[in-house]
């Protein structure tokens, strides 16, 4: 074995020691369990958007906005959940939105209409929510030094999930029936809140009061910033990035580029699969030498990667392709742990949820209008879109980050 290697190996030993010292292993266990399944399971959604097409006779622009619905909703609900966080602590959200978005999913199997289908879709979204924001403050309290490399293990797990998860619904979906696509889900997320109420610690700080919280009193101050606003930016231009590839790679594959509907999901699956590395390195990563060049490097990648994709014709490029893109799956553990550490205590969810509805509200836009795009017969056109937007990424970075 060469010594780099042995080096990594000892640093990788290192890292888990220090992740796991204190009992502080399950404690991040569970809350990575929560977020695989919060997180991976909306992204079951663009794998049996085909199938919803089909039983609810969906065109491509009410499909996006499908889509659309999610992740307003999701956004909606994260001033809400930093507000509850800072006044009821992080382990009631963490236990009550894994709950919820099981009765919830429930009522997505059993919808009878389109409309009981984006109502019980935007009620699934705010329940997420509830663990938006709650997972990054606990980490923080739990973590002080080791934030990064903590929130890259988390967002990892999710990425586990969101390849595992999409091409599992979409087996279960083509074997049986769409709802059973998302029902297996539900048992996991009541497994998930049992876990997150035994190891979680109960609050020790004293909570902020309900209506200091509802005040916002300094939350507008801490986000006009310009670290933190320059920060908010940068999520936002990667979440209208995210969702726009996100919601319709699948369909992209199969409707355009005349793959079967396996080869489209397992594609998608393993641009989260990538993400399960790239996480906990690009954490590691902000760790040791900061923001500006791993950044750099993400989003300059990802760019040629969509700039690309209208261009290629065979399987293992494709391949080549989802592995480029996957990089930008790194992106949000390093500005988000940077954002996380410039909030102030007492306030912190409060204002990570108010930063998070602004960011991924924006974001949840693109949907809707990169599927009316589509519809007008322009999918390359939208993903060269999307690949001149990851540019923008590129000189904001490179003109605005110093460290």
């Amino acid at each position: 074995m060469t010594v780099p290697s042995m080096r990594y190996l000892s640093t990788l030993r290192q890292m888990v020691a220090d992740l796991r010292s204190d009992g502080r292993g399950r404690m991040l266990l569970t809350i990575a369990f929560g977020w695989f399944l919060s997180i991976s399971v909306r992204m079951i959604y663009p794998a049996l958007l085909p199938h919803l097409r089909g039983a609810y006779d969906l065109t491509l622009t009410t499909a996006g906005l499908l889509l659309t619905v999610l992740w307003v909703a999701y956004a909606a609900g994260q001033l809400p959940a930093g507000i509850l966080a800072d006044w009821a602590g992080e382990r009631l959200l963490l236990v009550a939105s894994p709950l919820f978005a099981a009765t919830m999913l429930a009522l997505v199997v059993f919808a009878s209409s389109p409309f009981v289908l984006f109502s019980a879709t935007a009620l699934f979204g705010v329940g997420t929510a509830l663990y938006g924001v709650s997972r990054f403050t606990i980490l923080n309290e739990i973590y002080p030094d080791q934030l990064g490399t903590a929130t890259g293990v988390t967002l990892a797990a999710g990425d586990l999930g969101n390849a595992v998860m999409p091409p599992a619904a979409g087996f279960i979906a083509a074997a049986a029936a769409w709802q059973y696509g998302f029902g297996f889900a539900v048992p996991l997320f009541v497994l998930a809140a049992g876990g997150l109420w035994v190891t979680l610690p109960r609050r020790e700080s004293a909570p902020t009061s309900l209506s200091e919280s509802l005040a916002l009193d300094g939350v507008l101050e801490t986000l006009t910033r310009p670290s933190v606003l320059r920060g908010t930016v940068l999520l936002m231009f990667w979440s209208v990035i995210m969702q726009a590839f996100i919601g319709f790679y699948p369909t992209y594959l199969i409707d355009v580029k005349e793959l079967s509907t396996t080869v489209a999901t397992v594609l998608f699956g393993s641009f989260f699969a990538l993400g399960i590395l790239m996480k906990p390195v690009a954490g590691r990563v902000y760790d040791d030498i900061g923001v500006r060049l791993p950044l750099l490097v993400i989003m300059t990648t990802t760019c040629l990667a969509l700039l690309s994709l209208p261009f290629v014709g065979t399987l293992w490029l494709f391949v080549l392709v989802t592995v480029l893109a996957s990089t930008i799956l790194g992106f949000e553990t390093i500005v988000i742990s940077d954002l996380t550490r410039r909030l102030p205590d007492g306030t912190q969810g409060t204002n990570l949820g108010a930063l998070r509805t602004v960011y991924i509200g924006l974001g949840a836009l693109s949907p809707v209008a990169f599927g009316a795009i589509a519809d007008r017969g322009y999918f390359n056109e939208a993903f060269l879109g999307v690949a001149a937007l990851a540019g923008v990424v590129v000189l904001l970075v490179f003109f605005t980050i110093e460290y």
